[in-house]
């Protein structure tokens, strides 16, 4: 039996950094939301104890490199299972983007694991597995709206009111542990107003997003991104921010066809509207 499950992007409305640990991850105060675009992740378990992906982006590794590999290992090992699994992923999420898609594929991985063998394992087993294979991962596992801190640790959902988003990415990609070492390198205070951010989040988008932050813009610098905020703003966007560490670059509207419209004239190849879950 084959088993598929949607893998859904996510954004940064807020990503800033807060500490470098020890143990050369960072502390974060972000909130996430997910989005309606995804990849399809389709699992079948096999004969013998291989696990095989298949991927329709040759630029996404099948090996032990892969999020999902890794999601899939640690699942097996923490019930005791040895089967066989081939994962088959259908790639949608903008590769390198800061829109989770590795994270989110990994998590599909846990969560569909966990129902083709009966749920042998919580939300929050799951969730903990995943933050070892993946700071964005246990949000993706748990969707919605969320505020995040530690390495990525869920630690409440938050109310968020409807939006749209009209996202665009430029013909470069981001490294995150290049970005991760600009901050090293270079530590920016945290901003403040993080917790009046995440209260304003239940108001409608235009008495919040405006007040959209990312740490890695400010460390960047980058003049295409800020070229892409301003043209997202032009074209009626009530905020604008890139994800992650980048590349993508979001805007927040109020209707779907809004945030369509918007990017109609905006000269790149990937580009897109979607609502956010």
């Amino acid at each position: 039996m084959s088993l598929r499950v949607k893998a859904y992007a996510k954004i940064n409305l807020w990503l800033d950094i807060t500490d470098r640990l020890e143990n050369g991850y960072h502390s974060l105060n972000t909130v996430m939301r997910q989005v309606d675009l995804y990849d399809t992740v389709t699992l079948t378990p096999t004969a013998g104890s291989e696990i095989e992906i298949i991927c329709d982006n040759p630029a996404i590794p099948t090996d032990r490199r892969n999020i999902a590999y890794k999601a899939a290992e640690a699942f097996l090992g923490a019930v005791g299972f040895t089967h066989g699994i081939k994962f088959e992923i259908e790639k949608q999420i903008p590769v390198e983007a800061g829109m989770g898609g590795s994270s989110t594929d990994g998590a599909a991985v846990l969560t569909g694991l966990n129902l083709l063998f009966g749920n042998p394992l919580t939300v929050d087993r799951l969730c903990e597995i995943g933050g070892k294979i993946g700071a964005d991962v246990p949000f993706c596992i748990v969707g919605g709206t969320a505020e995040c801190g530690g390495i990525g640790e869920v630690k409440r959902k938050l109310f968020c009111c409807d939006f749209a988003i009209a996202v665009i990415k430029p013909d470069f990609s981001c490294n995150t542990a290049l970005a991760y070492k600009s901050w090293d390198e270079s530590p920016i205070e945290p901003k403040a107003g993080f917790s009046q951010f995440c209260e304003a989040l239940g108001n409608e988008p235009k008495l919040w997003a405006g007040s959209m932050y990312n740490v890695f813009e400010v460390l960047q610098k980058n003049p295409e991104i800020e070229r892409i905020k301003a043209q997202l703003l032009e074209s009626g966007a009530l905020g604008a921010a890139m994800t992650g560490s980048g590349s993508a670059v979001f805007g927040v509207f109020k209707s779907l066809t809004e945030a369509r419209t918007a990017i109609k004239n905006i000269p790149y190849s990937c580009k897109f509207a979607v609502n956010a879950l």
